[in-house]
C-alpha cells in the first residue's frame, strides 16, 4: 500500500486511532454541512474499514491524513472511481477534513499529493472532483488545482433528497493540464 508525503501532511492506511477523531469529524454538522446528515460512529467505523479494504485491495483509496510534525489525524483525501449510478464515469478526487483543519492549506496539499500520484503512478487520462452547487471551500480548492468547471456538466445527484444538496457540481483536470 502506497504512502504519499507532501512538506507537511503523510497520507497513509487507517489506523485503530483514527477511528475517535473520524468518528467526531463526521457527527459534526459543519464538515458535514454538504451531506444529507452527519454519521453515527459505526457508520464512521464501517467506512475506514472499507478505506483501508480499497488500500490494501488495489494500493490507493481514501488516505488519512496525518499533520507530519504533530502526527494528528486530520481526515481523509484520495481517489476512487465514481460510483456506477452517476451520470458519468471516471476516478474522483477528494477529501474532508476535521474544522480544526480548516484554512491551513491542508486539503490543497493534499489533494495535489493525490492528483499527481493518479496522474504520474496510474496514468489515469483525468481526474473529477464533485461537489454540491454550494460548496464554494471545496470549488475553491479544485480551482487551486488547476481543475475546470463546465456548467453542462452540473447534475442533480439521484442519491440525495430534493433539496439544496441535490444539484452537484463536476470539475476536471485532463492529465496533460497538470
Amino acid at each position: 500500500m502506497s504512502e504519499l508525503r507532501t512538506d507537511r501532511l503523510l497520507l497513509r492506511g487507517w489506523r485503530p486511532s483514527d477511528l475517535a477523531p473520524w468518528a467526531a469529524l463526521n457527527a459534526d454538522p459543519q464538515v458535514r454541512e454538504h451531506f444529507p446528515g452527519v454519521l453515527t460512529s459505526e457508520q464512521s467505523h464501517a467506512s475506514a474499514a472499507a478505506f483501508q479494504a480499497d488500500l490494501d485491495g488495489r494500493g490507493w483509496g481514501w488516505w488519512a491524513v496525518e499533520v507530519r510534525a504533530t502526527g494528528e489525524f486530520i481526515g481523509f483525501t484520495g481517489l476512487d472511481p465514481v460510483d456506477d449510478d452517476m451520470p458519468f464515469s471516471g476516478v474522483e478526487a477528494g477529501w474532508r477534513l476535521a474544522r480544526t483543519a480548516w484554512g491551513h492549506g491542508y486539503a490543497t496539499e493534499a489533494a495535489r499529493a493525490v492528483v499527481d500520484f493518479g496522474f504520474d503512478r496510474l496514468r489515469l487520462p483525468e481526474i473529477l472532483a464533485v461537489t454540491t452547487a454550494g460548496n464554494l471551500r471545496s470549488q475553491a480548492v479544485m480551482g487551486r488545482l488547476g481543475m475546470t468547471r463546465d456548467p453542462s456538466d452540473d447534475f442533480d445527484d439521484p442519491s440525495v433528497p430534493e433539496g439544496p444538496l441535490r444539484r452537484n457540481v463536476v470539475f476536471r483536470l485532463a492529465a496533460s493540464a497538470s
